[in-house]
């Protein structure tokens, strides 16, 4: 029987068919894995729908976020992937609710490049993780499988270890990994540490290093899935260097 004018396509059940799917349709695959793409920018959004769905993943798309929030009662649990930058609702105060209203979402920010800070208020938001632009297909599918799979559990598992790593610090590397979370410059951190840039960068290195991360962006996400950013600025506070130096990192 054909549908009668006032009511709704059925799903699309093909990837082809999905890839041309309006906002708000996707594959309905029972029991996969959903993942919710948040994208103001059709191109992109298209093209993250393939990535995944290639995986084998199921996909739903939303060009808005008062456009996904219109469905997320109702939707399942998974992951979300949010663009930072989109008009109206953002990505930080779509994560922001979605911590908020307890809605059972994995979210995912998708920020500028070296944008630390953007990165940093997003975790403290409630975000599962974040992915740098240009966005790279590896690193995009292995925080989607990890937001899936384990949820915040693996993260947790981790804390003994990387609580280690931050024990190890010295005093010094403890205000420098400070001035990082809270997306401080190396000339920023050297002005208020009362050091040079270059020394500056010796400490990062060294915190870097003995965290077990390779990147700054690294640094960062280890620090909140291990639940270590409350104490980190806290020791970094606790144990300051009494050499005479200006100290003035808050």
């Amino acid at each position: 029987m054909n549908p009668g004018a006032g009511e709704a396509p059925p799903p699309p059940e093909t990837a082809d068919e999905c890839a041309d799917a309006p906002c708000g349709q996707g594959s309905y695959r029972r029991g996969g894995p959903q993942v919710y793409v948040v994208e103001d920018d059709a191109p992109l959004r298209r093209s993250l729908e393939r990535l995944l769905r290639s995986e084998g993943l199921d996909v739903r798309s939303y060009a808005s976020g008062a456009e996904f929030f219109e469905e997320a009662a109702d939707l399942p649990p998974g992951c979300v992937l949010t663009d930072l930058n989109m008009p109206g609702m953002d990505g930080l105060e779509l994560i922001r609710r979605v911590t908020g209203w307890r809605l059972p979402f994995a979210a995912i920010l998708i920020t500028g490049h070296g944008a630390v800070a953007t990165a940093v208020e997003a975790m403290k938001a409630g975000a599962r993780d974040f992915i740098e632009k240009p966005v790279q297909p590896e690193t995009l599918l292995k925080a989607v499988r990890s937001a899936l799979a384990a949820g915040l559990a693996r993260s947790r598992d981790d804390r003994p270890a990387h609580r280690h790593a931050l024990e190890s610090l010295t005093p010094r590397e403890r205000q420098v990994l400070r001035g990082v979370l809270n997306g401080l410059t190396n000339k920023a951190m050297a002005r208020d540490l009362g050091i040079s840039p270059r020394t500056v960068e010796i400490y990062r290195a060294g915190v870097m290093a003995k965290m077990g991360a390779a990147t700054l962006s690294d640094l960062v996400r280890l620090t909140f899935q291990a639940g270590l950013y409350e104490a980190a600025l806290r020791e970094a506070a606790d144990r300051l260097p009494t050499d005479g130096r200006p100290q003035r990192l808050q």
